[in-house]
């Protein structure tokens, strides 16, 4: 009896213990890892570098999700000032993008080599290229921003009364260059924990600010739209002085001293050339989007009213996604700094094993509740239609796009973003904006051509990706 007691036990006390791990995990995955991930369990690699950049990616959308919840009250003016804004602003996130790429490629390959110096030289370098370049664009934006918002079409109204929003959003890009620099090379290292925190310092104080400034609640004054950029720009600077702190005071494994505040011109051409291609992936993924809309406009309001929104809603589920492949990124720098490539190889195919589970779950969901995460944004049954449309049809390419987004990563990590680069271009300026005006317009499919066209060009992509990524040159790649 008392021997079937203690086997009873036992087997309790196994069976809890796989969810007692995976509580630690997560709260060392929150918290900040101190693990080597060039070494030990690669699946445990994966999960800790993932949670805390999904947790960012999310940060991301309730950010641009709260901005112009607030400033719609405001009216139809106010909000489209943000969307011309945000336009102009592209430009910022390209380049943005690709000096994080560029910097996860050297900060990343440091540490592998466990070269913590190298890493401080490489963020450093980044540092100075972002404040060189967000000066250029400042200097336009705060004296042109009224002839800025009248090249693209604003109103009379918006140029006069409500270019005090471009002009601080524009003057102050510094802080998104930073921010995205800075996160860079902390998710690089492997501390992705505290990108994850900066985010959510610098969303939960514009969150708080928004309503204060643009309102004018208690001894704030009432400021409109020009109180969202202010409550923007100090909330993303307030998070920018945070990640400085942690990079000259910090214990962490990117540190910066003395002797490695020096300009250094032959990384800084290093880095520029890395980020090159990560900018045309950008402006290339960005590009082709804006011709898929001017395709579906040729189908009236309705069908352009259901794609954005279809849009919107694949963005925000997507966006995980991206978290769980910015882990391949830093896991295929890390490990070819080290020499291990097979390391490097196998922690890809583990992350897009993963992405493709999680994809796989959201095509599901939105094939068979479209009409739920419609209604969210509009209730009106034509829009509605085109919107279901959209979302049923290229939920279909998810399973093997999650695959295709971690491949693409990996060639970012290991520094060769020309591949990727050449790869979009193929796909969706000579494949997909084509394939979509045939499609749709001259064999007369309708909309849904152009949302065929999406699937096919997206597998193709990732199918191509694949090809190049088996034949291992990546591996060879010196940054």
């Amino acid at each position: 009896m008392n021997k079937i007691n203690t086997t009873t036990a036992i087997l309790k006390l196994t069976n809890k213990q796989p969810y007692k791990k995976l509580f630690r995990d997560l709260k060392e995955a929150i918290s900040g890892s101190e693990q080597d991930f060039t070494k030990g369990s690669l699946r445990r690699a994966i999960f800790l570098l993932s949670v805390p950049m999904v947790i960012e990616m999310m940060m991301e959308s309730v950010f641009a999700v709260a901005d112009i919840w607030f400033v719609s009250n405001l009216g139809a003016e106010a909000v489209a000032t943000v969307g011309i804004t945000e336009s102009l602003i592209t430009i910022v996130y390209a380049i943005g993008v690709g000096l994080s790429m560029a910097t996860t490629a050297l900060v990343s390959r440091r540490i592998g080599e466990k070269d913590k110096n190298g890493a401080a030289r490489a963020a450093f370098q980044s540092i100075i290229t972002g404040l060189v370049v967000s000066l250029l664009i400042a200097i336009p934006g705060l004296f042109y921003s009224k002839e800025l918002l009248g090249l693209m079409g604003a109103s009379d109204v918006i140029i006069n009364e409500m270019s005090s929003y471009t002009a601080i959003m524009l003057s102050g890009n510094a802080v998104i260059m930073l921010l995205f620099i800075i996160n860079a090379v902390f998710r690089s290292a492997g501390d992705a924990a505290i990108s994850m925190r900066v985010l959510i310092i610098a969303n939960l104080l514009n969150i708080i600010l928004d309503p204060l400034l643009i309102f004018g609640i208690g001894p704030f004054p009432e400021l409109g739209i020009t109180g969202a950029a202010i409550a923007t720009n100090t909330g993303r600077g307030i998070a920018v002085l945070y990640q400085l702190y942690l990079l000259f005071r910090g214990n962490k494994r990117v540190q910066l001293t003395a002797q490695n505040i020096a300009i250094r011109l032959e990384t800084i051409r290093k880095l520029l050339k890395l980020s090159a291609g990560g900018i045309g992936q950008y402006l290339i993924a960005t590009s082709s989007w804006i011709g898929l809309v001017r395709i579906i406009s040729e189908f009236g309001s309705d069908a352009l009213a259901g794609y954005t929104i279809a849009i919107r809603i694949i963005i925000f589920m997507l966006l995980p996604s991206w978290g769980i492949s910015n882990a391949a990124s830093t896991l295929v720098g890390q490990n070819l700094g080290a020499k291990k490539p097979e390391r490097a190889e196998k922690s890809v195919w583990s992350v897009g094993k993963i992405n493709m589970f999680y994809m796989g779950v959201v095509s599901i969901l939105l094939l068979i509740f479209p009409d739920f995460f419609i209604k969210l944004f509009i209730d009106e049954p034509s829009v509605m239609k085109s919107g279901m449309i959209s979302l049923r049809i290229i939920s279909y390419g998810f399973i093997l796009y999650g695959l295709g987004m971690v491949v693409v990563q990996a060639f970012n990590g290991a520094g060769d973003t020309i591949t990727p680069t050449w790869i979009n271009l193929f796909c969706f300026w000579l494949i997909e904006i084509p394939l979509a005006y045939l499609l749709s317009l001259y064999l007369g499919i309708g909309e849904r051509g152009v949302y065929f066209s999406i699937i096919i060009a997206e597998s193709l992509m990732t199918l191509t990706a694949i090809y190049f990524f088996r034949k291992g040159k990546w591996k060879l790649k010196e940054v």
